[in-house]
């Protein structure tokens, strides 16, 4: 890993080599067993990984200042549990947030803990593939290879047939599934999970697993408490999975349920639990895996960057090799801080690793690209993309379109779209409509949200958000409105992504206190939890408005919901101040206390400030 080591210049300027301290402390030993049993070859471009984002301080122990160059377990100074942005009712001028005639709001019991759980209506839009995978990643092999690979064709089995349909309790409608003769195999199981979690039906997913535990009508493993665990954190809750995980039988209490557990932790970027729950595994005698490194990478990546050369260090030590998301983080990471040659370093390594990027990933590395500002560089990617003849890969599109938006090529954006355009699927719809509508292209974002609705049955929230956005990043208040109220018609389920359509389109247009009545009504609803980016968009319109204010309460919410402070909030809140030209005692000394360190322009904005305050105490004295 020695290469991206040097690569790794960028963060040490940004303060890296300052903020390793905090991870080592003395309390267990690595297990020499996991050494033993990786896999022996760890090649030269592994160890060039690791130095992309090593400090130079390398590890030392906090209460000596010695070089501590073993990595025992996991500690940190994280403050409260924070969360991070999830994933998707609308209101046009509904002035109590009254569901409109026809539309769907499920909710789920037990719903008021806050501690994670969510709602159904929060739940049960669709979601890509990716994310699909993704849950894939987290429950391990609980279908097996063969039958994730058939999944699409058997999807529409009996059993799933019947809890799609099912209007009463699952139990109830299963029970009698079975006294009709039916039976039910580990098989079928996973072929109905898989389906109930890609529509996010997880509390029906919840109670299948439930109802199968006490029926007894198969025998549980492994992959089937993981499972029980993940579903228990979405529906109910991290606290309520975590005790359940001590009801499990200790034969089946291993590295698959505890990752499990672990992932859902990152999700609540709970870097205190994160980090305990890791060292348990290790206590445990469980294997460091690279999901569970992945993990908190991820992690890292939205919490404390410092710490990533620590996980690295930590993978080279117990010789675990990268995987794709391995790369796929440390790629976005490098992309994000525009260390454009830290991250093609990055992708070196995965060449020399034999490792292929997918065509996500390289879509990542184009969009970094055109964030830079290298756009020679990035339409070379979108055409390694593309491959030889797009009518031969035109899965791609969906890729394709919204990048080359962003580099305001609206004649490949075209082109592509003309490709999928006479049989396009919902992806590449919703694509088209946010490509159209980043090139101002309205009357072509409708037509493509037409198309799509044409080639769904049953449109969802999803599929109406995706024009909504295009509306409240144009202020067309008035067709956002007309939106809502034929979304309103459809009786489609709604959520979070809905409502940050819907909060964008008033704070764009300036009507900034009726977006914040929205989202205090969703709120006190208790129908799920808001996109940070919905608290986001109103604080900084009252920030542009110099209302200060209301700025600290939108800042204080951001908090409450658990989301963690950063630099654009920060900063946004200090516009507020600069407005109203008055002045931000103590702004340094906060920001120092949420771990929060500015850049350039924050500096610069901070020094504005400071000239309002000594003018201000200046009057004073005089």
């Amino acid at each position: 890993m020695w290469t991206l080591r040097r690569a790794s210049i960028y963060l040490k300027n940004r303060g890296l080599r300052y903020g390793v301290s905090q991870i080592c402390c003395v309390t267990s030993e690595i297990s020499t067993r996991h050494l033993e049993n990786c896999y022996a070859g760890f090649t030269e471009p592994r160890e060039k990984l690791l130095d992309g984002f090593l400090s130079t301080a390398r590890f030392y122990n906090t209460s000596t200042s010695k070089s501590f160059t073993e990595i025992r377990t996991f500690s940190s100074q994280a403050g409260p549990n924070s969360s991070r942005e999830d994933d998707d009712d609308l209101e046009d001028g509904f002035s109590d947030l009254e569901t409109p005639h026809g539309l769907v709001q499920e909710t789920v019991s037990g719903n008021e803990n806050g501690d994670g759980s969510i709602s159904e209506s929060e739940l049960s839009e669709e979601v890509d593939a990716d994310d699909m995978q993704k849950e894939l990643e987290v429950l391990g092999d609980e279908t097996g290879v063969g039958e994730r690979k058939s999944t699409k064709r058997r999807a529409t089995s009996a059993m799933t047939r019947v809890i799609l349909a099912a209007s009463s309790s699952i139990s109830y409608i299963l029970d009698k599934w079975i006294e009709e003769g039916n039976k039910v195999t580990q098989a079928d199981v996973s072929i109905c999970m898989l389906e109930l979690r890609k529509r996010r039906l997880f509390v029906r997913a919840l109670q299948l697993s439930e109802w199968l535990e006490t029926s007894k009508h198969i025998d549980f493993i492994e992959s089937n408490y993981a499972s029980r665990v993940d579903l228990i954190a979405k529906v109910r809750g991290f606290q309520k999975a975590e005790a359940y995980i001590e009801q499990i039988p200790d034969s089946y209490r291993g590295e698959l349920v505890y990752r499990t557990l672990l992932a859902n932790s990152v999700f609540l970027l709970n870097t205190k639990k994160t980090e305990d729950l890791f060292n348990k595994m290790k206590s445990l005698g469980l294997p460091v895996t690279s999901f569970s490194c992945n993990q908190l990478l991820l992690l890292y990546k939205k919490t404390n960057k410092k710490k990533i050369a620590d996980v690295l260090l930590l993978m080279e030590k117990e010789n675990i090799k990268p995987s794709h998301f391995t790369y796929q983080i440390l790629i976005d990471v490098k992309g994000q801080s525009r260390d454009i040659s830290g991250m093609e370093q990055i992708v070196q390594t995965m060449n020399a690793e034999g490792v292929k990027p997918s065509t996500q990933l390289l879509a990542s590395i184009a969009r970094y690209y055109v964030t830079a500002g290298l756009k020679d560089k990035a339409e070379t990617v979108l055409k390694e993309i593309e491959g030889d003849a797009i009518k031969k890969n035109p899965w791609v599109c969906r890729w394709l379109l919204p990048i080359y938006a962003s580099l305001g090529r609206e004649d490949e954006v075209g082109r592509i779209w003309k490709v999928c355009e006479s049989n396009p699927n919902i992806e590449e719809c919703i694509a088209a409509i946010e490509a159209w509508g980043q090139l101002k292209k309205i009357d072509n974002a409708e037509a493509a949200f037409d198309k799509m609705l044409e080639k769904s049955k049953r449109p969802n929230s999803k599929h109406f958000s995706a024009l909504l956005r295009v509306y409240a990043n144009h202020k067309m208040l008035t067709k956002g409105k007309e939106l809502v109220k034929r979304m309103g018609e459809t009786g489609c389920t709604v959520g979070p992504l809905t409502w940050d359509a819907l909060v964008k389109l008033y704070a764009g247009a300036g009507e900034v206190e009726k977006a914040d009545s929205i989202l205090e009504k969703v709120v006190s609803q208790k129908k799920g939890r808001p996109l940070f980016t919905s608290y986001f968009a109103i604080m900084d319109g009252y920030a542009k408005k110099g209302d200060v204010h209301n700025a600290e309460k939108l800042f204080l919410k951001i908090k409450q919901a658990g989301y963690v402070p950063g630099l654009s909030q920060y900063y946004s809140l200090l516009q507020a101040y600069t407005k109203a030209k008055v002045p931000a005692y103590g702004f340094r000394e906060r920001m120092k206390a949420d771990n929060v360190f500015p850049n350039k322009a924050l500096i610069m904005q901070l020094d504005r400030v400071s000239t309002v305050q000594k003018s201000t105490l200046s009057a004073l004295l005089e």
